[in-house]
């Protein structure tokens, strides 16, 4: 077959989105030597993918996620390629676009959690954009051959709220990394990496203004990731005996961390007295440092598809503290120390626990590394070509 893959998220600045779609490509290039494959990215990213494999070609399509030219223009140019089965890796596909296609579904949050902005005229703009999300992810759902689901959470929800026939759906895990793959050498924790390692996450750290200890987030700052209560849950650590720990939040400056910084910090910039960092985009040659050095990763989500973060930590040999919320338990399974996302002191009494005890601390660290385990990139990008398969038959 001519397999088209949309790339046009790809790479680590497009989030987990990103992730996903660039840790699919790599997979298959490593597993395919059978079906040729064209990769769909758009100017941002075009020079940021290599081709590794004779099979894999890249084409331009540089068309704006979720506008109208996307809509009416990507189709024209997919026909052009002669693809044969198309992988949409978000919801978002042409609907004028009949050829047989997969989409992955990464969750359902836009229905549950519309992200309206402050102004009237954001507002306005926001509404007519889930009216048009609503009838867009409808027809890709029913158009599309197959449907595969990143957690058996995003399929329930998709037979529950589309009326999905379980036969189309695929559940299809992402993958995580493995124990060695980021700080941590060897799988070992922070404490057991080289003098010259340790030299060079003091630079990491002091790069962002960051002191031992800290918590640590990663990911956007969207309404469902309930930031405003771990910042409330953070007040009341400090208020008590940890006025020395700082937050520190990783992610994109966009609308809503800016939010966040004008609602707790100063006029210079300084929220609680430098006890909450906020990082902007951060390199994964850095990413891996932060993460290592954190005292615990926290994730208060209110809804996620798969949640990769959590995981990332654990790879790193750092406790995670967890909502229970949608499929968190599914995917982080007996490694996380779970709290009521919606209450704040609920999450500040469960941090205060895994910080204080350090038992808990290391069965936490252990467990993490066993749960990474069952995620595999590798197995990931075998399945979905598995599927690609039983369509070509």
């Amino acid at each position: 077959m001519r397999i088209g893959i949309d790339a046009r998220f790809f790479g680590p600045k497009a989030k987990g989105l990103g992730r996903y779609t660039q840790k699919l490509i790599k997979g298959l290039e490593l597993i395919d030597n059978q079906n040729d494959y064209v990769i769909f990215l758009r100017r941002e990213n075009f020079d940021e993918y290599r081709p590794q494999n004779l099979r894999f070609k890249k084409a331009l399509a540089d068309y704006r996620w979720y506008s109208l030219v996307e809509q009416l223009f990507f189709p024209f140019n997919l026909y052009r390629h002669k693809i044969d089965l198309m992988h949409f890796t978000h919801f978002n596909a042409p609907v004028l676009y009949f050829k047989p296609y997969v989409v992955t579904i990464h969750d359902l949050i836009l229905q549950r959690f519309p992200t309206a902005k402050g102004a009237w005229l954001g507002r306005l703009k926001y509404f007519l954009k889930n009216i048009g999300y609503k009838i867009i992810i409808r027809l890709v759902i029913s158009k599309a051959k197959k449907i595969i689901a990143i957690s058996r959470f995003v399929k329930d929800d998709i037979i529950k709220s589309f009326g999905v026939s379980p036969e189309k759906m695929a559940v299809i895990y992402e993958g995580a990394p493995a124990r060695s793959a980021l700080a941590c050498e060897a799988g070992e924790p922070i404490l057991a990496i080289s003098t010259e390692h340790l030299a060079n996450s003091e630079e990491v750290l002091d790069k962002y203004g960051i002191k031992k200890s800290y918590l640590l987030y990663v990911g956007n700052a969207y309404p469902q990731k309930n930031l405003a209560r771990l910042i409330e849950a953070f007040k009341l650590l400090r208020l008590g005996q940890y006025s020395d720990l700082q937050l520190v939040l990783i992610g994109g400056d966009d609308y809503f961390y800016k939010k966040i910084k004008k609602e707790n910090c100063d006029n210079a910039g300084v929220c609680f007295g430098g006890g909450v960092i906020f990082t902007g985009f951060v390199p994964d040659e850095d990413l891996r440092d932060l993460y290592a050095n954190a005292s615990l990763y926290v994730f208060p989500s209110l809804c996620e598809g798969f949640g990769l973060p959590p995981l990332e930590a654990m790879a790193c040999g750092v406790p995670v503290v967890s909502s229970g919320a949608t499929c968190l338990p599914e995917i982080l399974g007996e490694a996380a120390y779970y709290f009521d996302a919606e209450n704040s002191a609920d999450i500040t009494a469960k941090i205060s626990e895994v910080l204080s005890d350090n038992n808990l601390r290391a069965k936490l660290v252990a467990r993490g590394f066993e749960q990474i385990k069952k995620y595999s990139w590798r197995k990931m990008a075998l399945e979905t070509q598995k599927v690609y398969a039983i369509l070509d038959q």
